[in-house]
């Protein structure tokens, strides 16, 4: 499973290539991958409006009802036959 980062962590990142820095050069000063910060990066464009996409709020809501449909699935399967 991807490591998880801070929101706060996720936030300074953005600042430094946002103040001029290369994104390879953060990444490679933080230890993270240049693909990882490019992701954030578009994430925070379309959570500003930015650029069309499905929102942070929106992925959350999409995992969770996901997760709730499975439950529901298991939940009606059938008894095993012994």
């Amino acid at each position: 499973m991807p490591r998880s980062y801070p929101p706060e962590f996720r936030r300074k990142v953005l600042d430094l290539v946002a103040s001029g820095r290369k994104v390879a050069q953060v990444a490679r000063l933080l230890g993270i991958s240049d693909q990882t910060i490019y992701v954030w990066r578009r994430q925070h464009l379309i959570d500003t409006g930015q650029l069309p996409g499905t929102t942070s709020t929106g992925l959350s809501e999409l995992a969770t009802a996901r997760k709730r449909i499975a439950e529901l699935e298991y939940e009606l399967r059938p008894p095993p036959v012994a």
